[in-house]
């Protein structure tokens, strides 16, 4: 790739913003009101606001490797802060997508250095939900099923911290889990049940 390119592109894509709107870079400029915050992966074949449909300003976007949420990384945790209680979103959006190499890496015995640790949250997805994953023979089908898997333990993950859990009590937040199908450009929901998550595990999970 000749990054000189990605410059020119960049000029291609003002002029053509222009065209259809001379003051756009100037409504850009007055700020951001998202009503969605999106988790998603850094996969490079998935584009958080593209699949949506969405455009500029209205949706803040963090991605990690598998569209993690773990409680002592500080760059998630501060997103989503900053989401909840300053930008005020009323939507949480993790977003999974099938062929996800992170958690094909997971899985396998290989040692991968500094990714070990990041990854080993997803074996503990694995561990939690063994039965269910061992008994899917395909070997496809069930990497499928841990991407969805992971996608709800890092929804609950996220329905355990207090940022979420206050603004839920104060103006009614959602948290919800999706998967993108890379095969077909499909988003499905997963209808994670957020109610139901929530009630289930605040007797040790609750946080004034």
């Amino acid at each position: 790739m000749d990054l000189k390119n990605v410059f020119e592109n960049n000029k291609v894509w003002i002029k053509s913003k222009l065209s259809k709107d001379q003051e756009y870079f100037k409504e850009l400029g007055k700020g951001q009101n998202p009503e969605l915050l999106y988790i998603g992966c850094s996969d490079s074949r998935v584009t958080a606001e593209d699949l949506m449909g969405l455009g500029p300003g209205e949706v803040f976007v963090h991605r990690n490797i598998a569209n993690m949420v773990i409680s002592i990384d500080l760059n998630v945790m501060s997103v989503v802060n900053y989401a909840v209680e300053h930008l005020k979103v009323n939507h949480v959006v993790v977003c999974g997508h099938y062929s996800c190499g992170g958690v094909k890496a997971a899985m396998q015995s290989a040692d991968l250095g500094i990714l070990n640790p990041w990854l080993r949250n997803i074996r503990d997805v694995y561990r939690i939900h063994k039965n269910e994953l061992n008994a899917i023979e395909n070997e496809e089908k069930k990497y499928d099923r841990l991407v969805e898997l992971n996608v709800q333990e890092q929804c609950i993950n996220l329905i355990k911290t207090a940022t979420v859990q206050k603004a839920y009590r104060d103006r009614n937040l959602k948290v919800h889990g999706w998967v993108f199908d890379i095969n077909t450009g499909k988003l499905i929901d997963l209808n994670i049940d957020f109610e139901g998550i929530l009630k289930n595990i605040m007797e040790i999970y609750h946080l004034d």
